[in-house]
C-alpha cells in the first residue's frame, strides 16, 4: 500500500498538468485513448514489467542547459533566462527492451527534462527523424495492430490507404546508422509557439544539432557492431567530455501547418534558425534516475505553447502517463 500512495503522489499532478489534454483527446480522437495506445504497443512488442511501453532501451543522463542570448528574444521561459540542471535519455525506438542499435529502420530518440525550481520542469521530446509515422491516435493503433498480424498483404494495404505512414521509414533508410547517440542530429516533430516578454509570438520546431557532428556507419560497419555498442560507446565517450547538442528553433511562418506531424513544413531544411542554447550531457547514471518520472511531449512551461489542432501531440503524453502509471503499480 505504500509504493501505491507514492506513485499517486507521483501521477497527481502530472495529471492535474493534462487534464485537458486529455480531454482533448477524448474529444477529438473518438474512441481512442491513451490506455488504446499503450495496449496497441503492449500488443505489438509485449509487456515488460516495469519497463516503458515504448523508447524501452535507452540511457538516463544527467547535465546541464546554457541558454544563448537570443533565446530570451524568443521566449520567456525560465530555462532562457539561466543555466539549469537537465535530466536525458537517449533511447531506441519501439517497445522491444532489446532493440538492436545497429537497426537502420527505427528512430533514435533524445528526451529532455529542464529543471526550473521549486518542484517544476520542462521538456522537450525529440527523434532522429523530422516527422512522425502516423498523423492520428487512431491510426496509431490501426498500425501497430496490423503490424502484430505479420500480415504483409494487410501492411501493404494499410500503407496504400495512408501513404503518409511511410515517409518517417523512407527518411530513415536514405540515412545512414549513426555510430552514436552522440553524432546524430534529433527533431521535434510537432509544432510550437513561443511568446517573449513582450508579448511577440514565433511558430517554430526543435532540431538538436550535435557537436561532435554526423558520426554513421557503413552498412557493413553496422553489421560488425552487432547489435549492442551505444551504451558502452557512449561511455567511452564520456569519459573524455561532455556530449553536447545545439538546440536551434527552426522558425515557422504564417500558414505553416501544424496538425500533421507526419508533414515537414516547405523548405523546412532552409528555414532560418535560432540557436536557443546548449544541451550539455555529462554522466550516465542509473536508469531509475529517469525512471521516477517520464518525459512529456505536453510539459511545457510559461512561454511555450504545444499545436492546439494536432491530435497526435494531444494523445502523447497522457499515454505516457498510462505507460508510467502501469509500470510504477504492481
Amino acid at each position: 500500500m505504500k509504493r501505491r500512495s507514492s506513485v499517486t503522489l507521483i501521477i497527481a499532478p502530472l495529471l492535474g498538468l493534462l487534464l485537458i489534454a486529455a480531454l482533448g483527446v477524448a474529444a477529438s480522437a473518438q474512441q481512442t485513448s491513451p490506455a488504446d495506445l499503450v495496449d496497441a504497443l503492449n500488443g505489438l512488442f509485449g509487456k515488460h514489467a516495469g519497463d516503458r511501453a515504448a523508447h524501452t532501451k535507452g540511457i538516463c543522463l544527467t547535465g546541464s542547459f546554457t541558454p544563448s542570448a537570443d533565446a530570451p528574444k524568443l521566449s520567456k521561459a525560465a530555462h532562457f533566462a539561466k543555466k539549469v540542471p537537465i535530466r536525458a535519455r537517449f533511447s531506441l525506438g519501439g517497445g522491444n527492451p532489446n532493440a538492436p542499435d545497429n537497426a537502420q529502420d527505427n528512430v533514435r530518440g533524445l528526451a529532455v527534462k529542464f529543471d526550473l525550481g521549486n518542484g517544476t520542469s520542462t521538456d522537450i521530446v525529440t527523434i532522429s527523424a523530422p516527422l512522425f509515422f502516423v498523423k492520428t491516435p487512431e491510426l496509431f493503433v490501426e498500425f501497430l495492430k496490423t503490424v502484430a498480424t505479420g500480415d504483409k498483404d494487410k501492411l501493404n494495404a494499410f500503407f496504400a490507404a495512408h501513404p503518409e505512414s511511410t515517409r518517417q521509414n523512407a527518411w530513415l533508410m536514405t540515412h545512414p546508422v549513426p555510430a552514436s547517440y552522440a553524432g546524430v542530429g534529433y527533431f521535434g516533430v510537432h509544432a510550437f509557439t513561443f511568446t517573449n516578454a513582450a508579448g511577440g509570438q514565433t511558430l517554430f520546431k526543435y532540431h538538436l544539432i550535435p557537436e561532435a557532428g554526423d558520426l554513421v556507419l557503413t552498412p557493413e560497419e553496422a553489421k560488425a557492431k552487432g547489435q549492442d555498442f551505444y551504451a558502452d560507446e557512449l561511455k567511452d565517450r564520456l569519459a573524455k567530455g561532455p556530449v553536447v547538442f545545439d538546440l536551434l528553433a527552426i522558425i515557422g511562418r504564417q500558414g505553416d501547418q501544424t496538425s500533421d506531424p507526419t508533414l515537414r513544413w516547405d523548405d523546412e531544411d532552409n528555414r532560418p534558425t535560432t540557436s536557443l542554447g546548449k544541451i550539455s550531457i555529462e554522466a550516465i547514471v542509473p536508469e531509475a534516475t529517469c525512471d521516477a518520472g517520464t518525459f512529456l511531449p505536453g510539459n511545457v512551461t510559461d512561454g511555450v505553447a504545444g499545436p492546439t489542432d494536432d491530435p497526435i501531440f494531444a494523445a502523447r503524453s497522457p499515454a505516457y502517463i498510462v505507460s508510467f502509471t502501469r509500470r510504477k503499480t504492481p
